[in-house]
């Protein structure tokens, strides 16, 4: 077999919209809270902000309004240690918003985002001379589906051949079904992950997209050409595919407060796992540490073990690890994608 294919080290770039999250301070229905808890919400923030915290050099390129929220989304993402420089504050357009509805059921997520001045990137953003100083870009699925213009710029940052690319390009599907009223998003999102080098995928989001009955291997099928395609099981495992060989690396138990921001910590664990070493199986280790970050708080990003305890799961042999991550366990609930 080859070695797993990894990308050169060096600076990440995230690039997608962030929002201002409202969501009740204390658990209760949203039409009696009391008082908002005032966060950032966001796909690529989200990583960024982890892998800054996994001391990884990384920028995210934006834009935000010239507003109260979108100074208040920028210093927020800043304090975390990424870099901001390249954000935009547009004096016409608002920072976007999502507000959080806590239930029985789960958390549901309601956005507020037409017309923000995320939604109107185009192409040239990709013109920032941090990209050209990248290792890595990192996209997602959430991008093409907030106007034309950010499509187009997706489309663009996943032209280039792999071969020929001056760096390596990350997509992580990131199905949000609200955001796609035409039902274009299987077709579309099927062909940008598969042009990607690195792909994520939840195994949910993948049946609901191209089939009830797939399974990892099948989504492989699907998509062919990334170097790396990961399926996110939920709470179960994620397994790693390869031009060659696969890897499946069951997760952590964790007490779930809400799996909101979960996949988008993984994304960050593994990415900072890659560019660390190489090491395929570490990195969905690195995953899984990251994800039971979030999952234990109700923001989207919460708190990472101190490093030392990070090292100790990473280097657990494999059998030790399995014990700790138990049998196989149910998919930990999801709210609704909207």
């Amino acid at each position: 077999m080859s070695a797993p294919w990894r990308p050169a080290a060096g600076p990440v770039v995230c690039l997608g919209e962030a929002m201002a999250a409202l969501a009740p301070a204390a658990p209760e229905p949203l039409e009696t809270a009391r008082d908002l808890r005032v966060s950032v919400a966001g796909a690529e923030s989200n990583v960024a902000m982890y892998l800054a915290g996994l001391g990884v050099p990384v920028a995210w390129i934006s834009a935000l309004g010239n507003d109260p929220f979108g100074r208040r989304v920028r210093a927020a993402i800043a304090a975390a240690g990424v870099d901001v420089g390249a954000v935009r504050h547009d004096p016409e357009r608002p920072t976007g918003l999502l507000v959080k509805e806590p239930g029985p059921d789960g958390t549901r997520v309601h956005y507020y985002r037409a017309g923000s001045a995320a939604s109107a990137m185009a192409p040239d953003v990709l013109d920032d001379p941090r990209l050209a100083a990248a290792a890595l870009v990192h996209l997602t699925g959430v991008t093409p589906a907030l106007s034309p213009s950010c499509r187009a710029l997706v489309e663009r940052a996943l032209a280039t051949p792999p071969d020929e690319r001056a760096h390596a390009v990350s997509f992580d599907v990131n199905h949000r079904p609200a955001l796609w009223p035409d039902g274009t998003a299987a077709g579309v999102l099927r062909e940008l992950a598969d042009r990607a080098d690195i792909a994520f995928v939840g195994l949910d989001e993948a049946q609901g997209l191209w089939g009830d009955r797939l399974r990892p291997a099948d989504v492989r099928r699907l998509l062919p050409r990334p170097r790396l395609l990961v399926v996110k099981d939920g709470g179960r495992a994620a397994t790693a595919f390869g031009e060659d060989r696969s890897w499946t690396v069951p997760a952590l138990p964790v007490d779930v407060v809400e799996p909101v921001g979960a996949g988008d910590a993984f994304a960050a664990g593994f990415l900072a796992g890659l560019l660390r070493d190489g090491d395929v199986e570490r990195a969905l280790r690195l995953g899984h540490i990251t994800a039971a970050s979030a999952l234990g708080v109700t923001g989207d990003h919460g708190p990472l073990p101190d490093p030392a305890r990070i090292e100790q799961l990473l280097g657990l042999p494999t059998h030790t690890w399995a014990r700790q991550a138990g049998p196989a366990r149910p998919s930990q609930p999801a709210p609704p994608r909207t």
